[in-house]
């Protein structure tokens, strides 16, 4: 395959697994994948109440640079989630109300920045989701190509196009295309635990160590 900035054709998880991993926290969602996928804290929703889920569209800015952004609605699916790395670590806000509106307008469902954005009035106002490192008001330039649709590491995760992207109060966690059945069937069945028998208990007073009993005696802990 020849070397290509933009790849427009990407797989994607079926329609039912997104529809699936809407109702999921993310938090259940990363530990019933083996604890993987967690984005870094600092990466969070602009308002609170933000939750997005859909298939990634992976995109690589250059420094305080935005023209891939533009491009990327171009090219991204409805329902598709924007990813987005940045060359370093320099501050600027790449994304703002033209780009929210043009988003919305073209039914993307949700961008997560491992970077800042700026317009977070406007933003709040759409009630488009944005998930971002925080808020600036510094500009970009539109000078420099970078890529769409490459693995490209964001919030120090290695996220590949069609990965399924699932973000709410707690933060954002990516969950493998191809392993994206597999840890809904393990997120549904790890919330009907917690809200029936284990939640039950310690409703009636039990204490959340009993049920690590066994681990801590394996451990050998003392007590005097």
């Amino acid at each position: 395959m020849k070397f290509a900035h933009v790849y427009k054709e990407i797989e994607r998880p079926s329609k039912v697994l997104v529809e699936g991993f809407a109702q999921i926290p993310s938090a259940t969602a990363h530990e019933a994948s083996g604890k993987k996928g967690a984005l870094t804290s600092t990466i969070k929703p602009v308002a609170a109440g933000m939750k997005v889920c859909g298939p990634a569209l992976t995109v690589l800015c250059r420094s305080k640079d935005n023209l891939m952004l533009h491009k990327a609605i171009a090219v991204a699916q409805p329902g598709d989630v924007l990813v987005v790395a940045t060359e370093d670590s320099a501050e600027a806000g790449f994304w703002g109300e033209i780009m929210t509106v043009s988003a919305q307008a073209n039914s993307i469902a949700g961008l997560v920045i491992d970077n800042c954005v700026r317009d977070a009035e406007h933003i709040v106002a759409s009630g488009f989701p944005v998930f971002a490192r925080g808020l600036s008001i510094r500009g970009t330039v539109k000078a420099s190509l970078g890529l769409i649709n490459h693995p490209t590491v964001c919030g120090e995760y290695l996220v590949y196009p069609g990965d399924l992207v699932l973000g709410d109060d707690d933060g954002v966690v990516i969950i493998s295309r191809e392993e994206a059945g597999e840890v809904l069937e393990n997120s549904i069945a790890r919330m009907a635990d917690e809200a029936t028998e284990i939640e039950e208990e310690i409703r009636k007073g039990v204490l959340t160590v009993h049920f690590f009993k066994d681990r801590l005696e394996e451990l050998g802990l003392r007590e005097e």
